[in-house]
């Protein structure tokens, strides 16, 4: 590879690499009654509301070292939130002055927005979830983090990580398209990994189990992510270990385990 001082490659026109970070939190609850399900739906959609994952979001993107061109975001009824942001790897003005308007009406480039919504862009959708079965309610964020150029999304991770109650995490990063050097020669990917773990901090991975299904020559990363110590008192909601006898504990436990697990491994685990 040719590279420059700072040890980037020399390019022939612009980065057309495509970068792609799908990322998947799951936060499990014990809800013991159809009273404490629906006040845990409440607290997420209070914790996690669209204003809250648009802070978020624009982190992100400060993070990568990106620019905000547009935000959309939704609160959903019953439950939910939905935020969208475009975005683009150099700071583009979004408006100019038009002295052909009175006062000098400041425009709209629309061009310059609508160049960058295919390529660069950062979404996230949460999913409250709740079955009386087994009382354990489950709430899943999923964010995608699209980027074109240099910037990649990899670099917020471990703020996003960091940012929810992480049970089960699961991890997908690809790399699209190519780009070419000075000399013309085609490169598919610009930096090293062999493993989204590289990217992970050493504390984090310390607390879970994880898991990597790499595709190396598709440039096809995936990582899985299972909290290991499970303490009971993390995950009731409006109860205390001090309420339940030690048998209701090792049922909670157990139904918790199987939970994580199916979740885990993509499976239905079959009653004992």
């Amino acid at each position: 590879m040719i590279k420059t001082n700072e040890n980037k490659l020399k390019l022939y026109g612009f980065n057309n690499l495509t970068k792609s970070l799908s990322f998947n939190i799951y936060d499990i609850c014990y809800t013991k009654t159809e009273e404490d399900r629906k006040r845990y739906i409440e607290y997420i959609d209070e914790q996690y509301n669209s204003e809250r994952l648009t802070k978020i979001l624009t982190t992100v993107t400060d993070i990568i070292g990106a620019h905000v061109l547009n935000i959309a975001k939704q609160d959903y009824d019953p439950q939910g939130a939905s935020v969208t942001l475009l975005i683009s790897e150099e700071e583009v003005p979004l408006y100019v002055l038009d002295p052909s308007c009175n006062r000098g009406i400041l425009t709209p480039i629309r061009e310059n927005i609508v160049g960058h919504l295919d390529k660069s862009h950062i979404t996230v959708h949460t999913y409250p979830e709740t079955h009386p079965e087994n009382n354990i309610s489950t709430f899943r964020v999923d964010i995608d983090v699209s980027t074109c150029g240099q910037i990649s999304p990899l670099k917020a991770l471990n703020y996003l990580i960091d940012s929810f109650d992480s049970d089960i995490i699961t991890i997908d990063y690809r790399v699209r398209g190519f780009t070419r050097d000075v000399d013309g020669r085609k490169h598919f990917i610009d930096h090293d990994i062999n493993s989204i773990q590289n990217f992970i901090s050493k504390e984090t991975i310390a607390r879970y189990n994880l898991i990597d299904m790499n595709i190396y020559q598709s440039n096809i990363f995936h990582t899985k992510m299972k909290i290991k110590d499970l303490k009971l008192e993390n995950y009731l909601f409006e109860i205390s270990e001090e309420d339940l006898t030690q048998q209701e504990r090792e049922e909670i436990i157990q139904n918790l385990n199987k939970e994580m697990t199916e979740i885990f491994y993509g499976i239905n685990v079959p009653n004992v």
